[in-house]
């Protein structure tokens, strides 16, 4: 299913994460953390191919490009109508049949985002200043949402490169001719200081 470039509405699901953290009880996906200094755009000419071990992973990086991709049809779907986050997760993953390490990774990456919505928001409204969040492109509202959290989670395991790229890559899918110049920059600015409240990083235990 793709994904429009803008769309009209956008409704609060902040208190929607429960049933879909509820999920990540049984499942993990841990690491540590790998942000690290950046000015502007970034090269993003760069695979996903790093495992929290520091070891290749094969097959993984185009599992997590897929779990990336549905996590961003779910929190699209959330933000413009009314369906709810765990429903909407279940029905997309079904459709993936996920191994369990993917989908453990599908999972947090949408219940962090659905849980700390607000702060990430704060955050892209300090690397954008000039774009008010609630004006962008629900898509590039979004990209930018599930790449800030993983750069900013001291879980995530991929190096910021990676996000980066990935995040491109998804604006350039679904989003505006403008989009994935918007996001390099945004999140090339984001990579000079990410910070979160303290409880944050408890997102995926």
């Amino acid at each position: 299913m793709e994904l429009p470039a803008e769309a009209e509405t956008a409704i609060d699901c902040r208190d929607e994460s429960a049933q879909v953290e509820e999920k990540t009880a049984s499942l993990s996906c841990s690491g540590a953390p790998k942000v690290t200094a950046g000015a502007g755009e970034v090269d993003t000419e760069v695979s996903d191919q790093w495992g929290g071990s520091g070891e290749k992973v094969v097959g993984r990086p185009a599992e997590r490009r897929r779990a990336r991709r549905t996590a961003l049809q779910v929190l699209y779907e959330v933000d413009c109508t009314d369906h709810r986050p765990g429903i909407a997760l279940d029905y997309r993953q079904a459709e993936e049949r996920y191994a369990a390490e993917t989908l453990a990774f599908l999972y947090w990456l949408v219940s962090g985002v659905i849980r700390y919505r607000a702060d990430l928001d704060a955050l892209i409204g300090r690397y954008a200043p000039e774009w008010p969040v609630g004006k962008l492109a629900i898509v590039d509202r979004n990209v930018l949402r599930l790449s800030i959290f993983e750069l900013s989670s001291p879980d995530a395991d991929a190096p910021p490169k990676v996000v980066i790229n990935e995040a491109v890559e998804l604006a350039k899918t679904f989003g505006s001719d403008s989009s994935p110049r918007f996001i390099n920059g945004v999140l090339g600015t984001a990579l000079r200081e990410i910070s979160l409240p303290p409880e944050y990083r408890q997102v995926s235990r």
